[in-house]
């Protein structure tokens, strides 16, 4: 897409400190990280939303993120990371272009996520949400 910041790393328009790229993806560091070291993991094709990107395209996303992982915590000592995607600007999408945010983490690194907790009523209303979720389940 013309337009689109990611699509424009990935044609090399645009530098970017890239640590991986293949066939279906491509990853690099993110210029406004949680923790350095962040990494976007992005299909090479634009996909806007994750409910669009083929699903080999999607397995490599996760794959690559989770070995991203593993090399941040031997490269840099991390504790563990996080492996976040934002689907929708209610979501925090703020670019429209999927991607993985692969965040490293140390246990004093002072970054919350600001979920708020809730429940359910009772055992009936929760399984009420999973069964209207399981029907309308595409795979």
């Amino acid at each position: 897409m013309a337009n689109c910041i990611f699509c424009k790393i990935v044609a090399g328009e645009i530098p970017a400190a890239k640590v991986y790229e293949d066939e279906l993806v491509t990853a690099f560091l993110d210029l406004g990280p949680i923790n350095k070291g962040h990494v976007l993991v992005i299909p090479r094709e634009h996909q806007v939303s994750a409910a669009t990107i083929p699903e080999a395209t999607a397995g490599r996303m996760f794959r690559v993120g989770a070995r991203l992982g593993i090399a941040l915590r031997r490269a840099f000592g991390y504790d563990a990371y996080n492996l976040h995607l934002a689907d929708g600007t209610a979501a925090g999408q703020v670019v429209m272009h999927a991607h993985l945010h692969v965040v490293p983490r140390g246990v004093e690194d002072n970054f919350r996520w600001n979920w708020r907790q809730l429940s359910y009523a009772d055992d009936a209303e929760r399984q009420e949400y999973a069964e209207k979720i399981a029907a309308k389940l595409e795979l």
